[in-house]
């Protein structure tokens, strides 16, 4: 074998040889300390937005007040000259914070966005026609981040097929009086292997504001828990992506396989200097406590508490179940401890754990209602990209979720409600595969004026078309046929067929096996 002067010796031979631009090529890879010279931190935040413009779109990563890059949108709302941003991100934080502060400022003229949830500010910024909002599904707006990053143009997903997202009737911006100023326009549709598609168009960032973990001199990043969420996606996607780190370390501090955004996609790197918040601390409680807490108090609990216990008897041992907020987030307190189920959180988490106890809250570590929560041994993280891949491939054997309104074939309406908007979240990708996911709805029977939700046809815009097959209420439990109907196979001990009949609109068959809902 040559010794390592001979190679050394030829080496320099062959350069002699060679032309000196070849030469001068060999000298620079082959130097580990010229390599080092690559470094895309910048000093601060100021220099790293300085050249921002007006009129862009700008990515937002960040799931509720996880993983939001505070650093930089504090800085944006320095600049007010940079006016007319469209913004993209799950949701627009809360007032005084996240892109809420961008809000108030007026220097976002167009929200894309999932969930409007609990900002007021936004919400009626929308109704008085203010800001545009181009309400979107979750997973589809993961998708759209990650297609764009991806080179790909467009896509088909099963979500939103039926609704007002599909057919163009989605209010974009409207008068100040509150009117339709302007519709969405309507979505391609094909159909696959006889399933209909819905035409989604990527999204194409200018900038890309990135919150990370860690991140190296070669822009190297790494994400912590639910703190990844949209931010790779989004991260990938853009013409300048700038990530704010908790840490900057030296190239090789960072395992490799532990890299979740590549350096090539970063174009700046600054420290992050805003302290993390948590939007809901929510403690672990004894279990009477916890039941009680969230069932409310008197008839109200004893109506929800006789729904939950008999949601509970859907789980499976072995199964994979994605639950709304609310009463179907109470369901597992009620499971056989026989029975292992795996929970995944849309915000990307799969295994997720009870409440934390008090003191040991981490913001890094929040449910998709924004509540704080722990991992069981054996859990997985990963982006919102790839957890809506999950949903949408019908990798979730059950889904349990809050209902509006349901109709005789198993329509759903659960995003909004005359004069309020919430927002779709996950849900429209969640009921996209009743094919394979088993959708169950837990709600009160009649609304608060006595009148039925469950109806011929729902009068609220739909979640999703046909995908219900089970409805579970403190009355009685139907399953869905999406062709025939409703048939009554449960009804609540001391409940008649016909106290069910009297409120329920839509008409149902008597199931053969009509029993006394099981607890």
């Amino acid at each position: 074998m040559p010794s390592s002067i001979t190679l050394c010796l030829r080496t320099a031979v062959h350069l002699n040889k060679a032309s000196p631009r070849a030469r001068h090529l060999a000298r620079t890879f082959a130097s580990s300390s010229r390599r080092n010279e690559i470094n895309k931190v910048v000093l601060s935040a100021e220099e790293a937005v300085k050249d921002m413009k007006s009129d862009s779109t700008l990515l937002c990563g960040g799931f509720g007040l996880c993983g939001v890059p505070d650093t930089l949108i504090n800085t944006v709302e320095r600049m007010p000259h940079v006016t007319g941003l469209t913004a993209v991100s799950n949701n627009a934080g809360v007032p005084g914070s996240g892109l809420g502060k961008l809000l108030a400022s007026k220097q976002i003229k167009k929200m894309i966005a999932s969930y409007v949830g609990e900002n007021k500010v936004f919400e009626q910024m929308y109704l008085k026609g203010e800001i545009e909002l181009e309400l979107t599904p979750q997973g589809t707006l993961a998708e759209r981040c990650r297609a764009g990053g991806a080179g790909i143009p467009a896509f088909y997903t099963p979500a939103a097929f039926g609704t007002v997202v599909q057919t163009g009737e989605l209010p974009l911006l409207h008068h100040s009086d509150g009117t339709v100023k302007e519709y969405s326009q309507p979505r391609d549709v094909k159909v696959f292997k006889g399933k209909s598609y819905v035409m989604e168009e990527a999204i194409d960032g200018d900038y890309a504001f990135v919150k990370a973990w860690k991140a190296d001199k070669l822009g190297n990043a790494m994400f912590r828990f639910a703190a990844a969420n949209f931010n790779g996606a989004m991260g990938r996607n853009a013409k300048v992506t700038i990530v704010e780190a908790e840490h900057i370390v030296e190239p090789g501090e960072i395992d490799p396989a532990a890299v979740h955004l590549p350096g090539i996609y970063v174009t700046k790197v600054i420290q992050s200097t805003s302290a993390k918040n948590i939007e809901k601390v929510v403690n672990a409680k004894g279990p009477e406590e916890a039941k009680a807490g969230a069932l409310g108090s008197g008839d109200t609990a004893s109506k929800r508490e006789r729904i939950v216990r008999r949601a509970a008897k859907e789980f499976k041992n072995g199964m994979y179940a994605n639950l709304g907020i609310g009463m179907p987030m109470l369901a597992p307190s009620f499971v056989d401890p026989s029975v292992e189920v795996q929970l995944q959180s849309e915000n990307g988490i799969l295994g997720l754990g009870p409440y934390p106890q008090k003191g040991e809250e981490d913001p890094d570590l929040i449910n998709a209602g924004k509540e704080t929560v722990t991992l069981r041994p054996g859990a997985a993280v990963f982006g919102s990209d790839e957890s809506f891949g999950m949903i949408r491939s019908g990798r979730i054997d059950l889904t349990i979720l809050g209902a509006m309104q349901v109709s005789a074939k198993g329509d759903l309406a659960n995003w909004m409600l005359p004069g309020k908007i919430k927002g779709f979240g996950g849900a429209m990708d969640l009921v996209s595969r009743p094919d394979k996911t088993k959708v169950v709805v837990t709600m009160e029977h009649t609304d608060k004026e006595g009148r039925p939700k469950i109806l011929n046809q729902c009068q609220f815009p739909l979640t999703g078309r046909a995908c219900v097959s089970l409805i579970i209420t403190e009355l009685a439990v139907f399953e869905v046929d999406f062709t025939n109907g409703l048939t009554l196979i449960e009804h609540a001990e001391g409940v008649t067929v016909e106290e069910i009949r009297g409120k329920t609109e839509a008409p149902f068959a008597v199931g053969e096996g009509l029993r006394v809902m099981l607890q």
